[in-house]
């Protein structure tokens, strides 16, 4: 079978210390809360305009990385569900119910006598009870977008009842706006929308807005980050390995391009293991509530064998972090790759299924284990539910066709045929390409023999 997606191998899983030191965790100080940050709506600005809305959800999603108790909601999560011509409240809350947010922050951009004005909103969300909050509206002068952009997040911190020293506030301002030049804050914004479209043509557009970001302030570090992660997006490992350290030289405070690095080198052709356990551990020195570089710290020291290790790793990230589904998904990983729990492995990838339903990485894997134990119908469902997700996801494509040709090999032959021509123009695809055109062949002369 094929597995498209990493498969660690780490050593000899003690399942039931696993599960001991999970249940022990020690709980956390303050109930950490789910946090959706929306685009705020820019109302009645015209077409050049349109971008100030986005301005604030980046400032807002910026800042409030460094507070523990606040655990945003990735936002690419965001195409999971309908998109409105504008966040407004309704939608803000249909969005909060299906990504089981607790806190939605949204709000408006408008035009009041002349002058900006901005208008923040939230939701909160209490089982079926909502408390619906709008804070002062922030008038902005003109000239003042990234001055009025800084006192935002500890405006929010004030109203949700999050504590926050003076340090942490100085920081909040600081992370909002990490840059002096408006010019450049312009740019690397539309940079922002222009990568959520996604493909191709997105990110070659984030790219150009970035670089243009540089050009006018080559100190802005989270555009230099950020142009790393659209190179990575396009393939370009390289290029983002060379934007990612730019950025840790520029900041030596900065964890997020420690984490990325970790990625690069855990996803390395040659698994620099070592390398990405430093990384991850660095990003994690600077913010040990990162979830997310727990999680690969983990990851890689399973790759590694060190079973503990990565347990460790996973409750700690579930613990700054219960909501991460990508937790659930490593330990299915190595319940079934490593000890053949079938049932411990089902139940973690579930998990992170009920927490994102539009987690591929979870149904890949879990129809990877309804395959290996020969529930075909089982592992097709999720397959196909990979494929409706994302029509061009070429592994579960390619294990949907493996899958076929032990139930149905006309529909095999379908699916070969689809695989082929979608993969067919993909070098990194040639291998498997080639592979899947010998099944063809054979199930072809099957079907010709068999009439």
């Amino acid at each position: 079978m094929r597995a498209h997606e990493r498969r660690c191998s780490p050593g000899v899983l003690a399942a039931l210390i696993a599960a001991l030191l999970l249940a022990q965790a020690p709980p956390a100080l303050a109930r950490p809360r789910a946090v959706l940050v929306l685009p705020f709506a820019a109302l009645e600005l015209g077409r050049e305009e349109q971008w100030l809305g986005e301005s604030v959800a980046q400032a807002l999603s910026l800042s409030l990385v460094s507070l523990p108790t606040l655990v945003q909601i990735e936002r690419q999560r965001l195409r999971q569900v309908p998109q409105p011509e504008a966040w407004d409240e309704q939608a803000a809350l249909l969005a909060a119910r299906a990504l089981r947010a607790d806190i939605t922050l949204y709000g408006e951009v408008r035009r009041v006598a002349g002058d900006l004005s901005v208008q923040p909103r939230y939701l909160e969300l209490r089982g079926e009870r909502v408390e619906r909050v709008a804070l002062e509206a922030q008038p902005v002068p003109e000239g003042a977008l990234l001055e009025r952009l800084r006192g935002l997040p500890g405006l929010y911190a004030r109203a949700l009842k999050v504590p926050v020293t003076e340090a942490e506030a100085a920081r909040l301002q600081k992370l909002a706006t990490p840059t002096a030049s408006a010019r450049a804050w312009e740019a690397f914004v539309r940079a922002q929308i222009a990568a959520a479209r996604g493909a191709q043509e997105g990110n070659e557009a984030a790219a150009e807005l970035l670089a243009r970001a540089l050009e006018v302030d080559a100190q802005f570090v989270v555009a230099q980050y950020s142009l790393g992660l659209v190179h990575q997006a396009l393939g370009n490992r390289w290029k983002a390995a060379a934007q990612f350290r730019a950025s840790t030289q520029q900041d030596p405070t900065f964890p997020e391009p420690f984490k990325s690095l970790g990625d690069l080198f855990l996803t390395a052709p040659r698994r620099l293991f070592d390398q990405a356990v430093e990384a991850y551990g660095k990003a994690l020195e600077l913010r040990p509530f990162y979830a997310e570089a727990h999680v690969g710290l983990g990851d890689a020291r399973a790759s590694k064998g060190d079973v503990d290790g990565a347990v460790s790793a996973y409750q700690k990230a579930l613990l700054h972090n219960p909501f991460n589904a990508k937790v659930h998904v490593s330990l299915g990983r190595i319940y079934y790759a490593e000890k053949g729990l079938y049932y411990e492995s089902v139940g973690a990838y579930k998990k992170a299924i009920e927490l994102d339903p539009g987690h591929l990485e979870a149904r890949m894997g879990l129809a990877e284990v309804y395959e290996d134990k020969g529930l075909y119908q089982d592992a097709i469902g999720e397959y196909r539910k990979v494929v409706e997700q994302d029509p061009r996801h070429t592994g579960a494509l390619y294990n949907l066709a493996l899958v076929f040709e032990k139930v149905d090999p006309r529909e095999a032959i379908t699916l070969w045929e689809r695989y082929i021509q979608l993969a067919g123009s993909q070098p990194s695809e040639k291998d498997w390409v080639d592979v899947a055109r010998l099944h063809l062949r054979k199930l072809r002369n099957q079907l010709e023999k068999g009439n």
